[in-house]
C-alpha cells in the first residue's frame, strides 16, 4: 500500500501522520510542490503522478490560499483537478488545513479569507468523537471553507468549520501533524509576526506545543486509525 503526502512548501513535515501510516503498512512517498528557493515566487509548474498510483492521498498545509489563482495557479488549478479525479475514483483523501480547503473547493464548495484567523491549541465541537475527538487541536489558518453541497460537516469551532466528510474524503481544518520542530520552522519563516499580530507570545506557543506533544501524537494516531478504518473503507461518492 502506498500513501502520497503532497507538501506544498518546504516546512510541512508529515510527522506523526506519516509515522502512523507506516505503522499500518503503508509506504510513504512525498511530493514537494514549491521548493525553498521559490518560496517568494511560488507560482511554479507541477508534475503530478498518475492518480491511480496511490491507495491514499494526503494534501497538506500551505502559507498560500486556495483562492489565490493568480498567485499560485500554475500548480493550484492542476492539483484541484487531479484531486477531484482521485475522489471520483474512490481513492481515500485526507486533506489537512490548506489540503482540506483544497477538497472543499474541488468538491464544489468555496474558500475565502475568514473574518479572523485561528492560531494555537483549540477545543472543537465534534459530532463523531470516534473519528474526530474534541482535541485540543493545533490551528493556524486565516481562510475558511463553505461546505461542498454533498459534504457532511462533523466538527466546528467558534470561528470555522473544522472537518467534513464526503465519501472517502476527510477534510480537516486543523493540524494533527504538528510537532515542536515544525512550529519553530513556521515561526522562523514569517509566522512569528503573525503570532504577535494575533496578540500571542511565540515562546508560550512553543512551550504549550512541547507540553501537548505526547497527548497530541496519540490523538493524531487515533485520528489516522479512524480515517483508515471508517472513511477509507466507506462507499465512494463521485
Amino acid at each position: 500500500m502506498r500513501v502520497l503526502f503532497i507538501q506544498h512548501d518546504h516546512v510541512s513535515p508529515a510527522g506523526p501522520i506519516a509515522e502512523r501510516f507506516e505503522s499500518r503498512g503503508f509506504t510513504a512517498d512525498y511530493l514537494q510542490v514549491v521548493p525553498a528557493e521559490r518560496f517568494a515566487a511560488p507560482n511554479v509548474p507541477i508534475s503530478l503522478p498518475p492518480v491511480g498510483d496511490y491507495d491514499v492521498i494526503v494534501p497538506m498545509g500551505s502559507p498560500w490560499g486556495v483562492w489565490e489563482d493568480v498567485r499560485i495557479g500554475n500548480w493550484l488549478l492542476p492539483e484541484l483537478d487531479w484531486l477531484k479525479g482521485a475522489h471520483a475514483l474512490g481513492i481515500p483523501i485526507l486533506g489537512i488545513c490548506f489540503g482540506g480547503q483544497l477538497m472543499a473547493r474541488a468538491l464544489g464548495g468555496s474558500v475565502a479569507p475568514a473574518p479572523s484567523g485561528e492560531i494555537g491549541w483549540t477545543q472543537i465541537l465534534s459530532d463523531n468523537e470516534s473519528l474526530i475527538p474534541t482535541g485540543p487541536w493545533f490551528q493556524w489558518h486565516f481562510d475558511r471553507w463553505a461546505l461542498p453541497p454533498r459534504a457532511h460537516e462533523i466538527a466546528r469551532s467558534t470561528r470555522a468549520s473544522q472537518a467534513f466528510v464526503q465519501g472517502r474524503t476527510l477534510a480537516l481544518q486543523f493540524h494533527p501533524e504538528i510537532i515542536e520542530a515544525a512550529l519553530r520552522e513556521w515561526l522562523q519563516d514569517g509566522g512569528e509576526e503573525q503570532v504577535r499580530a494575533d496578540g500571542q507570545d511565540p515562546e508560550i506557543l512553543i512551550a504549550m506545543t512541547a507540553r501537548e506533544s505526547g497527548a497530541a501524537k496519540e490523538r493524531a494516531y487515533a485520528l489516522m486509525d479512524a480515517f483508515l478504518d471508517q472513511i477509507a473503507t466507506a462507499d465512494p461518492i463521485p
